[in-house]
């Protein structure tokens, strides 16, 4: 129960934050993006304070010698740039750019209603659905997958 209480209070700082640094609004996120025109830094500030936040946590984590979240994960142990990496890259980086969604910041402005929100959360469940379904449908034949799991 407080697993679930402190990843509650977790995701709500989140959303919060979100929402006060403006960056459910994806102007503000095209406005990053676009380097030859009206250049907007906010996206590179909220990153930075992200960044902070999150290695003084990892610091004292490290000195109460406690798990962290990360050391259940295992690191990527593929040492080479290939296909299905480049083309995952270039997809978030094209929906990113054409939409101004992440995907955290996509689903806290599911509360707006906004049609453009709709669309963005429904296209990336059907993809991870799809991702989903091409690693099962891999695993069943017996084939070999280019797709990490």
């Amino acid at each position: 129960m407080k697993a679930l209480l402190t990843a509650t209070g977790c995701g709500l700082l989140f959303g919060v934050g979100l929402c006060v640094s403006g960056m459910t609004d994806p102007a503000n996120i095209i406005a990053f993006l676009d380097v030859s025109g009206k250049w907007s830094p906010n996206l590179a500030g909220v990153m930075l304070g992200a960044i902070a936040v999150h290695a003084s946590w990892l610091r004292l984590a490290a000195r109460r010698g406690r798990a962290t979240a990360e050391s259940s994960l295992r690191p990527a142990t593929a040492k080479r740039i290939d296909g299905a990496l480049v083309g995952g890259a270039a997809l978030f980086g094209i929906g990113w750019g054409m939409s101004g969604y992440c995907p955290g910041p996509a689903i806290v402005a599911l509360g707006s209603g906004a049609p453009g929100t709709l669309v963005f959360v429904a296209a990336m469940v059907f993809g991870m659905m799809l991702r989903e379904g091409t690693t099962w449908t891999t695993k069943r034949s017996g084939r070999h997958s280019t797709i990490p799991h």
